[in-house]
C-alpha cells in the first residue's frame, strides 16, 4: 500500500518512515497536500538508477575511443524517425 504522508512527518516521525522505508516501501511526502517528494531506501534507489548508470559508463567509453559526436537535434531526429517507423 502506497504511504502518503506530510512532510513534517520526516521531523515528527522519522522513526516511523525510517522503518517503513526499510521495509521495502516508498513513502511519499506532500507539503500543503500537494506532493514535494519521494524517501526511499538505498537498495531502492540502487536497483533504479543502476542500469542508467551503467548505460551512461558505456557511453563514456565508447565517447574516448570515437571523435563522433552529434548534436541534440541529431539524436532525437533519429529516436523519432526510428520511433516512427515501428507504428
Amino acid at each position: 500500500m502506497m504511504q502518503i504522508r506530510p512532510v513534517s512527518d520526516l521531523r515528527n516521525n522519522f522513526s516511523d518512515i525510517e522503518k517503513t522505508v526499510q521495509n521495502g516501501a516508498p513513502v511519499y511526502l506532500t507539503k500543503n497536500g500537494y506532493g514535494t517528494m519521494v524517501v526511499m531506501s538505498l537498495e531502492q534507489y540502487s536497483a533504479l538508477t543502476n542500469s542508467t548508470e551503467l548505460a551512461l559508463d558505456e557511453a563514456d567509453r565508447q565517447a574516448e575511443m570515437s571523435d563522433l559526436r552529434l548534436t541534440h537535434d541529431e539524436v532525437f531526429g533519429r529516436l523519432r524517425k526510428r520511433s516512427h517507423e515501428k507504428v
